[in-house]
């Protein structure tokens, strides 16, 4: 059910925040409220573009793209049907859209998602893009910690 990660990532942050890129998101995500922590990262720089036309932002000059080196374990590829069974997890409650249910105080199907990995011993999820099918994003539900995978900057991307 689980992969390893080891390699590259990418995250997009405004300079000014450079110091907090590895506090996680602030505010909800696909799989988060805003009071869990999250670590969003794409696996390419063209996810980052993807990400942030999923966020209905678009890149602008005063963003900066960091790469950060992850080594990761107990990650569910949300790719790999038979990892979804050994979870118990469907694709569609992974990528029904949320961004509507969480502003009308709802939660989500995702978030539930993330629950279910958590009560698994997941440390996160791989997540194809649905803005650009082929690439993919690394969702972390903890991080820097004993136990937990390791991020860290390489330096600006």
């Amino acid at each position: 059910m689980f992969t390893n990660i080891d390699g590259i990532f990418y995250r997009a942050i405004d300079p000014a925040y450079r110091a907090y890129a590895l506090s996680g998101s602030q505010s909800a995500g696909r799989y988060s409220s805003s009071t869990q922590p999250t670590l969003y990262l794409s696996s390419s720089r063209e996810g980052v573009d993807a990400a942030m036309q999923a966020h209905k932002q678009n890149r602008s000059s005063k963003l900066e793209v960091l790469s950060f080196h992850v080594v990761a374990k107990n990650i569910v590829d949300l790719r790999d049907p038979l990892a979804l069974s050994a979870a118990g997890v469907n694709i569609e409650d992974a990528i029904a859209p949320w961004q509507e249910l969480v502003a009308r105080g709802a939660t989500p199907p995702s978030w539930t998602v993330r629950d279910r990995l958590v009560a698994c011993g997941a440390n996160g999820l791989i997540d194809p893009s649905r803005k650009a099918p082929g690439l993919w994003h690394l969702v972390l539900f903890s991080w820097n910690q004993n136990d937990t995978p390791q991020v860290h900057l390489v330096n600006e991307a």
